[in-house]
């Protein structure tokens, strides 16, 4: 008996996607539709900037700022590559000049400014323009007397800029300092990762910190720490939930409840304002 044989089909990329918690496949339009969290074990995946927008303000009230700052190359950084030819790649990919959206929008009916770290614009490491971004994200809030929030999902700060990027984590303290001072609220959102110089600056200083379930928040990585220090680390180390158990983050939200936990806390945070 002859046995034909047939050319294999070409799968059509991107229509699945592998759950890094669980490994399960999961067809990616279910996942798109679920916010980007794992149906199998509620694994909460990065998503981009925009999206973090589109599913936490009130649908069509973001206004986006400061949208003309680019990042330049001033050291002349090669590694494989030169970094201004990294950055323009990134740019080609995501549509955005650098790795922070910023803008005026409303959460619940209540007034805010949003910064919105992109961990897929070069890992959302912070640089000169995020720095600058999230500073005056903070500062036009002060202006406009409303909250600020700020999503994290970062690797930190960016490499690529030496010192001029370690200089943006007391640029963005300064500032949010300077903000509370003047009666500023402003809350803090983890999403996974929020690592480096992220975690040890604007991240965990904020008025209010949340994190969303299982996200990983730290400095150095736990492989790092382990190595380091020779020793097995706890269950859950670096985890949302165990610094819930610390005391670092104030409450874990998962995403599709966050606009209406977000809203609560501008609620309060409003009602505060009237009240004073």
């Amino acid at each position: 008996m002859a046995f034909r044989l047939r050319k294999k089909k070409d799968m059509p990329g991107g229509l699945w996607s592998k759950c890094p918690s669980c490994t399960k496949m999961i067809y990616s339009k279910d996942l798109e539709q679920n916010m980007s969290i794992c149906p199998e074990c509620g694994f909460h995946n990065t998503v981009s900037a925009r999206k973090r927008v589109e599913i936490t303000a009130d649908p069509g009230t973001f206004v986006e700022h400061f949208s003309d700052l680019k990042p330049t190359d001033r050291l002349g950084f090669v590694d494989n590559i030169p970094y201004s030819e990294k950055i323009e790649k990134a740019q080609e990919k995501t549509g955005n000049a650098d790795a922070l959206l910023a803008g005026e929008c409303s959460i619940g009916g209540h007034p805010a400014v949003v910064a919105v770290l992109d961990f897929t614009f070069m890992g959302g490491s912070m640089g000169e323009v995020v720095g600058e971004k999230i500073t005056r994200a903070v500062e036009l809030a002060g202006e406009k007397n409303v909250p600020v929030l700020i999503f994290s999902a970062s690797g930190g700060a960016r490499m690529h800029e030496g010192a001029i990027s370690l200089m943006q984590m007391a640029k963005t303290c300064g500032a949010l300092k300077k903000f509370q001072m003047n009666g500023g609220f402003s809350i803090s959102v983890m999403t996974n990762p929020t690592t480096g110089g992220v975690t040890a600056s604007f991240a965990s200083i904020c008025d209010v910190t949340v994190a969303e379930p299982d996200a990983l928040i730290g400095f150095a990585g736990p492989r790092v720490i382990q190595n380091t220090i020779r020793q097995e680390l706890p269950d859950g180390f670096q985890r949302s939930e165990f610094l819930l158990d610390k005391g670092q983050v104030d409450l874990i939200v998962t995403r599709d409840n966050m606009r209406e936990k977000l809203g609560q806390l501008l609620g309060y945070a409003a009602k505060q304002v009237v009240s004073s």
